[in-house]
């Protein structure tokens, strides 16, 4: 019983930090820019597309491909937020959630336009083979994601924290005017924000694509694990996106593993509901 509960713990860590990962992107979004971004599911199906079509068409190798398709989103974001956001930035809540709403579906359908519905997987030099770490049992693929993952984390953990452009996004977040009078471009810390929300959410879909089968559809089921982690840990809270997205995973994998695979992705739901009963704000907002 004690090996197949930690074989799950370690599944749902690993799952969980690449949730983490999303999360973290759509929390940074929200809390400088004030902006929902429900197209951010399609960024990270746009980082697995990236991807299995750079290694698998045009022959590179699988570490060039994840980087050059993460570079490619943060284009694509960027593009996004200049062309679509920057408009609407005075405008409403309300517009700018419908305006996402319509980039998700256009993004979506242009994915299902140039690569097909049917689900592929990106070429890797991973092993199928699980490796064995005492009673544990876990995939190169696992292995790669998640040390991908724990490293993209510190680094923007320690981009936002330590350098300069982090100390504008922090300044922005607490106070908009304030940042501006000071000389802040604020217009310039969005495209930022944004753009590393989406090279994020893009390494994620990279990622996982080793692990599970890529579809134009693939955005959606995991953009709202993305809304359940911010709801859950609090929304803008760089700590809660992190410690969310690992409780989410480790839920599902124990749920799945020990109740039934078919409840694994109601599980989320129930959790954050769960938690908002006596936490409104989330778990770690203040």
């Amino acid at each position: 019983m004690f090996v197949e509960v930690s074989q799950q713990v370690v599944n749902g860590l690993i799952i969980g930090s690449v949730y983490a990962l999303m999360a973290i992107g759509l929390t940074l979004i929200f809390g400088m820019m004030d902006v929902v971004n429900f197209a951010h599911g399609e960024f990270y199906m746009l980082g697995a597309f990236f991807s299995y079509y750079l290694a698998g068409f045009l022959g590179l190798d699988y570490y060039t491909a994840v980087l050059v398709s993460i570079l490619l989103v943060v284009g694509v974001g960027f593009l996004c937020e200049r062309l679509l956001l920057r408009p609407l930035r005075k405008e409403t809540v309300i517009t700018t959630v419908l305006a996402t709403i319509g980039l998700s579906i256009f993004l979506k359908n242009s994915a299902l336009i140039v690569w097909g519905a049917r689900p592929k997987l990106i070429d890797s030099p991973f092993a199928l083979d699980a490796i064995h770490i005492g009673p544990i049992a876990v995939t190169e693929a696992k292995i790669f994601a998640s040390a991908v993952t724990i490293a993209a984390i510190l680094l923007a953990h320690l981009g936002i924290q330590k350098t300069r452009l982090g100390r504008a996004m922090r300044a922005t977040f607490q106070d908009k005017e304030a940042s501006y009078l000071v000389g802040v471009s604020v217009s310039n810390i969005y495209v930022l924000t944004f753009v590393l929300g989406a090279g994020l959410a893009a390494t994620a879909g990279a990622l996982i694509g080793t692990i599970f089968l890529v579809y134009p559809d693939m955005g959606e089921l995991a953009a709202m694990k993305a809304f359940v982690v911010v709801i859950m840990g609090g929304m803008g809270s760089f700590m809660g996106a992190i410690f969310g997205g690992l409780i989410l995973g480790v839920a599902e994998a124990i749920g799945a593993g020990f109740i039934s695979s078919g409840y694994k992705d109601a599980i989320g739901f129930i959790l954050v509901i769960s938690i908002l009963m006596f936490k409104p704000s989330g778990l770690f907002k203040k």
